[in-house]
C-alpha cells in the first residue's frame, strides 16, 4: 500500500452523511428541466432555505432531495436521478468510486466537521470502565475515522498507528480498553443507551437530542492534514466544468446567510472552505489509489 495518504491521514483520522430517495424524479439538467436536483442530508438543516433563496435570487431553481442513508445519493447522482449532491467527504466518495467503478467528481468544498464520541452515562473518556462497548458508523471512511479517534482517546489502539484504512480487524484487543461494535451510522445515536458511548456523525447528532458540546472527544478539523474530510459538492464528471453548478459552489461558499446557517447547524463546530477545486481532485485521485492498493 502506498504510504502517502496513510501518513497524511494517521496524525487526524469528515462530515459528512441518508432512507431512500425521499422524492426524485429523472434529473433536471439531462432532460431538458431547469431545475438543479440537489442531494442532501438534513434538508432541514438552516443553510439549505438560505441556500434555497440565495439561489433563486441568482435566477437558479433548486430541489433539494433528502436521503437518510449514506449508501444512496451516490447511486442517484451516478444514475442521473439528481444532478448534484453534497453530503460527503473526499475518502467517502473515493470509497465509493472505487467500489462502483464510478467517476463522480468534487466540484467545491463546503466545509470540514469533527468527528466526536458522545456519551449518555459518562463525561468523560476517563471514567469508561474497562471491557465497556463503544458504538462507530460501519461504512469503510467514517469505520477508520472513528477509530483513530478513540485511538486518540486512549480507548483503542490500533496496529501500525491506525490509517484511513483501518478495521475493527486492526485494533489491538489486549492493549485496548474497551470494545467496539460497528453499526450503520444512523442507528449511532440510537444506540447510546446500551453502550458505553458512541461516535456519531454530525448529520446525526441535533437529531438524537444532543449538542456538538455534548461530545467527550473529537478529531481536530483544522489540522492541516485532513483535506481528505473536507465535505465536497460532487457532480457527475462530464458535469464538473457546468457553469451552473460551479454558480452554486460558489453562492454556497460566498453567501452570509447560508454560512450562518452552516454554522448554525453545526453548532458552530464547521470549518468553512473555499478549498480550490485543483487541490480536491488531486487529493480524490490519491484517496482512490491508495484505495485501489488495499483491494
Amino acid at each position: 500500500m502506498p504510504s502517502t495518504t496513510t501518513k497524511l491521514i494517521a496524525a487526524l483520522a469528515a462530515a459528512p452523511l441518508v432512507i431512500g430517495l425521499a422524492a426524485c424524479s429523472s434529473a433536471g439538467a439531462a432532460e431538458g428541466d431547469d431545475v438543479v436536483r440537489i442531494g442532501v442530508v438534513g434538508k432541514s438543516d438552516p443553510q439549505w432555505p438560505a441556500f434555497e433563496e440565495a439561489a433563486a435570487e441568482a435566477g437558479i431553481e433548486i430541489e433539494l432531495v433528502d436521503f437518510a442513508d449514506y449508501t444512496q445519493p451516490n447511486p442517484a447522482l451516478t444514475e442521473g436521478e439528481l444532478d448534484l449532491n453534497q453530503f460527503q467527504h473526499i475518502v467517502y466518495l473515493a470509497d465509493y468510486n472505487v467500489s462502483a467503478d464510478a467517476d463522480l467528481a468534487p466540484i467545491g468544498a463546503t466545509a470540514i466537521y469533527p468527528l466526536g464520541l458522545y456519551s449518555l452515562e459518562y463525561d468523560s473518556v476517563d471514567d469508561i470502565p474497562a471491557g465497556e462497548t463503544v458504538a462507530v458508523p460501519d461504512d469503510p471512511s467514517n469505520l477508520a475515522r472513528a477509530l483513530l479517534v478513540l485511538q486518540s482517546a486512549g480507548l483503542i489502539e490500533l496496529e501500525d498507528g491506525g490509517s484511513i484504512f483501518s478495521t475493527v480487524d486492526d485494533i489491538d484487543e489486549a492493549s485496548s480498553k474497551v470494545k467496539v461494535t460497528p453499526l450503520e451510522a444512523s442507528l449511532t445515536p440510537t444506540s447510546l443507551p446500551d453502550v458505553a458511548a458512541a461516535v456519531i456523525n454530525n448529520d446525526f447528532v441535533q437529531d438524537a437530542g444532543l449538542t456538538f458540546a455534548d461530545a467527550i472527544a473529537q478529531d481536530d478539523p483544522s489540522d492541516p492534514t485532513a483535506l481528505p474530510y473536507v465535505n465536497i459538492f460532487a457532480a457527475r464528471a462530464e458535469d464538473a466544468d457546468d457553469e451552473t453548478y460551479l454558480k452554486l459552489v460558489e453562492i454556497f461558499q460566498s453567501d452570509p446567510e447560508v454560512q450562518a446557517g452552516l454554522a448554525e447547524a453545526s453548532g458552530d463546530t464547521a470549518v468553512a472552505l473555499t478549498t480550490p477545486v485543483d487541490e480536491l481532485v488531486d487529493a480524490l485521485a490519491t484517496v482512490e489509489d491508495d484505495t485501489r492498493a488495499q483491494g
